[in-house]
């Protein structure tokens, strides 16, 4: 520690705990004449401050998280380098989607020619698989922004499922209210329409300065909240979070840090919604592709 708080040296390292495990610890170095420049105290004494956190599993799924505490602490030094690794990830995405125009016409093709039910099945998948592999692609061992980017993946996942739910909660409320008014003979048709488009508006009023959602969950799916082909499209064409700040996230007296995780929690969100649309384009959709094509090519030289 330096005696003006700027001059100070820091350094933060992430370990994995094992019994012989012995290449852990502070590896920044300090020339000696250096100690002079304020890092010997009055008593002739150097100060090192050590900070320990020890990352648990999160109990509702494999994002290991930070005391909140230490993730403030972290964004300080790392927002750029997480906000760039969301960035990235979006961006390759955007770019491989439709990298092929003729290949990426003759999927969407085939996608029209199938029936709705395969679509369905087709448009979801299991959350823990979506999860598990989320971790794998983003968590890299011994490097420090790991945790801080599960951390925000696990808040954005969070903002994802209490959205839902919230959609969820509202129309079953309001379905019930109408359900009730209708067996109420002196309740007009006026205040029945009002009441069953009331949902609506409340939902379109929360989303507004948002851009459509991506995915929804569906009890332990992740599911495509609309067509595959057209969520791609929006996915392609539509601005990245950041793009897309609303006007009322700046103002006068605006709290900087939590500004920034909330910024980073929708991208975080963002990605995860890349991640799946993704993931059922790549090992769905396009497998299915690539086999019907199999088939017809088999069909024709047969």
């Amino acid at each position: 520690m330096n005696k003006h708080p700027n001059k100070s040296k820091h350094s933060d390292t992430l370990h994995k705990f094992y019994k012989r495990e012995h290449d852990w610890g502070w590896k920044k170095f300090i020339v000696l004449p250096r100690l002079l420049d304020g890092f010997i105290d009055d008593s002739f004494s150097l100060i090192i401050k050590a900070q320990v956190q020890v990352i648990r599993k999160s109990v509702n799924g494999p994002f290991p998280c930070l005391d909140s505490q230490y993730r403030k602490e972290l964004l300080r030094v790392y927002f750029t380098v997480v906000n760039q690794i969301f960035l990235r990830f979006m961006k390759e995405k955007r770019n491989k989607l439709m990298d092929d125009k003729t290949r990426w016409t003759n999927i969407c093709a085939f996608w029209l020619g199938m029936d709705q039910k395969s679509r369905r099945a087709m448009s979801r998948e299991k959350m823990d698989v979506i999860q598990k592999l989320v971790v794998k692609h983003f968590f890299i061992n011994k490097n420090v922004t790991s945790p801080l980017v599960m951390d925000f993946l696990f808040k954005g996942l969070n903002s994802l499922v209490l959205d839902t739910n919230k959609e969820k909660i509202i129309i079953t409320i309001s379905k019930q209210i109408v359900r009730l008014l209708k067996d109420d003979s002196n309740a007009s048709e006026n205040t029945l329409k009002t009441l069953e488009d009331e949902p609506k508006k409340e939902i379109a009023f929360d989303t507004k300065e948002l851009a459509v959602p991506i995915v929804s969950v569906d009890n332990d799916m992740f599911v495509l909240a609309d067509d595959a082909m057209l969520l791609l499209e929006k996915a392609v064409l539509e601005p990245f979070p950041g793009e897309r700040v609303p006007p009322n996230r700046i103002e006068v007296d605006y709290d900087e840090e939590s500004d920034d995780e909330k910024l980073l929690t929708e991208y975080a969100r963002h990605t995860l919604e890349v991640f799946v649309l993704d993931y059922i384009f790549c090992n769905k959709i396009e497998i299915a592709y690539k086999e019907a094509i199999a088939l017809k090519m088999h069909e024709e030289h047969s």
